[in-house]
This record gives C-alpha cells, structure tokens and sequence, in this order.
C-alpha cells in the first residue's frame, strides 16, 4: 500500500470515529499519535514527549482515527522537509473537519520554533507548537487548548537536557534505542538552523546517561546509539551548559568528563551493550575517541563523519572549522588505527558560489574515501542563518546535475564495500523481519552494514554470525553459521 493509499484509508477509517471533544474526555482515555520527520535527535526528543503526557495518562495509538492529541516532530533543516511537514498537518486537519473534531493538532520541534506566526495564526494549521526545549509544558499548553486558546512555547533554554526523563520508547524494536546525551549545537555553520532552532549546546550529566542505560539493559536492549547534534563536544563538569576552561581552575579541568571518558564508561559498564554514537563533527572527534573505539570490542566499529563538501573554499564559507586536508588527515588516522573502520558522510551540494571545480573537488574526495554509506542533498537557503545573506547562485539544473553525480559515484562506491565482505564472517544483531519476507530476517553488524538472512531458528535481539555470500549497494545477504 503506498503512501496515498494510506492516507485516503486513514481519512476513511476517520468517517467512521464520532466526532471526540477533548476537553470532556477523562484523561484515562486520551490518546496521542506522534510523526517524527528529520534526524535522530528529533526521534529521541518523540520519545521524551510521550514519557511526559504518559504522567498525564495519555496513551500512545498508531491509528489517527482515534487520537485526542496529534503531534508532528518537525525538520528544518531543509526546505524539502518544510514541504512534507506542512502536507502532514493538511492531512491532519482533514481528519479533524471530517471525523474527529475534537482532535488537537500540534507541531513539536525545529520547525515549531521557526514558523510558529505562521503556523498558528496565518495559515491556522495547528492548535499548540512547543520548541524543543518546552515540552515539560506540555500539559499546562493542552489544558489551555482544552480551554478554548491557542498554545505556544518555543522558548529555548541554556540548561534543558530532559536527563531526569526516562523515554517511553515509541515503535521500536525492542533492541536498539537512542540515548540523549548533548542537546543544541555551538558550531554556527553557516548554512545550518540549529543553533536558532534548538539553542547553545548543552551537556547531560553523566550519572543520568549511565542509569538510562542500566534501565534498557534491565528491559533486554542490546544496542544503544549515544545521540547529540555533535556528541564529541559531550563535557560535563557540574553544570550542563559548556563554560570556558580558560577560566576554570585545575581541579575543575581535571575532574571535567568528555565524550571519550563518558564512551569508555558506558562501554566498560554495559559490556554486554552495543554502542553507537552520532553525529561527530570532524573538528571535535579526538585521539582519545578513536583510542576508546580500540579499546573496546562492544563499541561498534562506524564513524559518521560528515563532510559537506570536498573544497576548502566552500568548507571555508560553511564555517566547517576544517579543511579538505585536516578532513583527510583524519580519515587517514582512523583507517590506520582502527581495522576495517566503516565511515558514512553526509554531503550538501550546490552551496553558494560552487564552482565546477570545487564540485570536481567533492567527487574526488569521495573518490578517495569510499564511503560505505552518505546522505546526499541539494543545497537550500533556510531564512535567517548566514547563509542566506550569499547569494544562491547555483541554477537549479546544475545543483540537480552534481547531486546525480554524487549519488552515482556513492551508489558505486557502496557497492565496492558491500563487495569486499563477500565470503567474510560477520556478527548481526537482529532487529527485525524483512519487508519482503517473514522468512528473512534482517539486522546490523559492527560496521553498520545491513544483513538479510534465513531466519530458520533465530529471533529478534539475537546476536548471530551470518557468513556473506550477496549483496547489493545497500544490503549484504549471507547464511547463519
């Protein structure tokens, strides 16, 4: 069933509800359907949301015929996701006209915090918008919705890392899950909203991570992703928000915790735990990281390592804090200190004043990489950030042009790596069953590579070794051994 079809069976199944009056339901019987668009963080920060409203007896469903409360977790990174969210809400909104008219419609996230003029009073798409650094008020908005008002919080704080919350995990596996540990980022690249959307960078106190991680280990989680909007910018020595060591004394210095003591921590602690983290900046990754990543087996062997461009003048006027050179000379360190180190990158092409020539550039450094896996994106001026005052001088043709070079080029590229496994030996963590097949199973190794196998007598949270005998550019198949 594709996306219209099920959208045209929702706003059927929406015929049938009776109209619902929220302000007049018990709160036993709310119910709550949250859509999460973007990054990680945005998943993650979802979750949070529903440990929230479950303290106001909210429940979650999957169906939105029958929920009280609508929210959608917002992108807005790039004018594309802009574009799906507001399609999101129309969709909403009919469902609301036409069966469910009690139904409280709300947007959560980036997004909320830039349009919330024109989401609440231009275009009136939405009952409630909360900034990413307000859900704890979330249930005072609804009783004011309840109330007969609109509802709005985007105000955006220097010490928010919601460490006291314990997530409800939404739709998940059972297995994998994220844990929060930075929120915001200081880095100010130019092309960039999330400093303006989610506000200076934070760090979550260490002992609230390493809880959060004994309670998924007590509940069966195998593996855990360690998420920040730069996660090897983690610091923490008391407060949460980062202060200037300049002015600090020695003994604050010493007793200061960074992302690598907190990495060697959680792997030393949980060493049953897969560990993950995302996103690293390549400014900030350190030796210490990569020597932790060594150290230990149950730290998973895959970097994201996004480098944007491959031009010095375009990192250069992305205000990256590195160059093509820097870029690979970290590569070259990481290839030489840890084996078979898988690394994936996102890529913005079309930035302002790219030349064919700093395009070249980008290609022939991925060409130099082979990166197993990237996200790749045309480049789009988002209102407000520093971007946006360089012209955009790139004709659409041509940022489409070079984005289907780059994606070629990496569509070859993962072919190459997922090549290069064949007849190896892997360990997989399952997550799930194929979408093609109940009799497949499919789950991840250290490297981040998907892996499709026979299920025969294996179950979801296993860790299973699969001997590699296909694959394509996205997928390795194999056999348990």
């Amino acid at each position: 069933m594709n996306l219209e079809q099920l959208i045209v069976k929702d706003i059927e199944e929406s015929k049938q509800g009776e109209s619902l009056n929220l302000a007049n339901k018990p709160n036993a019987s709310r119910k709550m359907y949250i859509e999460s668009y973007g990054c990680q963080m945005n998943f993650s920060d979802s979750e949070i949301v529903a440990s929230i409203l479950k303290e106001e007896s909210f429940t979650t469903t999957q169906n939105i015929s029958e929920a009280d409360l609508v929210f959608v977790n917002t992108c807005s990174i790039r004018e594309k996701a802009e574009q799906t969210i507001r399609k999101r809400l129309e969709f909403y909104n009919s469902i609301k006209k036409k069966g469910n008219k009690g139904m409280i419609v709300g947007v959560l996230g980036c997004m909320a915090e830039r349009l919330k003029d024109k989401l609440l009073e231009e275009e009136k798409l939405v009952d409630i918008v909360v900034g990413p650094d307000a859900y704890r008020d979330l249930p005072n908005l609804i009783k004011q919705v309840d109330d007969g008002r609109k509802a709005v919080n985007v105000i955006l704080s220097r010490e928010e890392t919601y460490a006291d919350i314990n997530p409800v995990r939404l739709g998940g596996n059972g297995v994998t899950a994220f844990v929060s540990i930075t929120r915001g980022c200081d880095n100010m690249c130019t092309f960039c909203v999330v400093p303006f959307t989610r506000g200076r960078e934070r760090s979550r106190d260490p002992k609230s991570i390493i809880t959060e991680c004994k309670q998924l280990v007590s509940d069966g989680y195998k593996e855990v992703t360690l998420l920040g909007q730069n996660v090897d910018s983690y610091l923490w020595y008391g407060g949460g928000a980062k202060k200037d060591f300049g002015k600090s004394s020695e003994k604050t210095k010493k007793e200061s915790i960074n992302f690598a003591i907190l990495l060697d921590k959680v792997a030393n602690t949980y060493p049953e735990l897969r560990i993950r983290f995302s996103t690293s900046n390549p400014q900030d990754i350190s030796k210490e990281v990569i020597e932790t990543m060594i150290k230990y087996d149950n730290i998973c062997k895959h970097i994201h390592l996004p480098v944007q461009s491959g031009s010095s003048k375009i990192l250069q006027l992305m205000n990256r804090g590195y160059n093509r050179e820097r870029y690979l000379d970290l590569i070259d360190n990481i290839k030489e200190n840890i084996k078979d180190c898988s690394i994936s990158m996102d890529i913005i092409t079309g930035f302002c004043s790219e030349t064919e020539e700093d395009h070249q550039n980008t290609l022939s450094l991925m060409d130099y990489v082979k990166y197993e896996f990237g996200y790749m994106f045309k480049y789009s001026e988002r209102p407000n950030t520093p971007a946006a005052r360089l012209e955009d001088d790139i004709p659409e043709e041509i940022k489409q042009r070079r984005l289907s070079e780059i994606i070629d080029k990496q569509m070859k590229h993962s072919l190459l790596r997922n090549q290069e496994k064949l007849g190896n030996t892997y360990e997989v963590l399952v997550e799930g069953t194929s979408k093609k097949s109940d009799d497949f199973l499919y789950g991840r190794t250290t490297y981040n590579s998907v892996v499709v196998f026979p299920k025969e007598n294996h179950n979801i949270g296993d860790f299973v070794m699969v001997k590699i005998n296909e694959c394509t550019s996205a997928t390795l198949k194999g056999k348990s051994i």
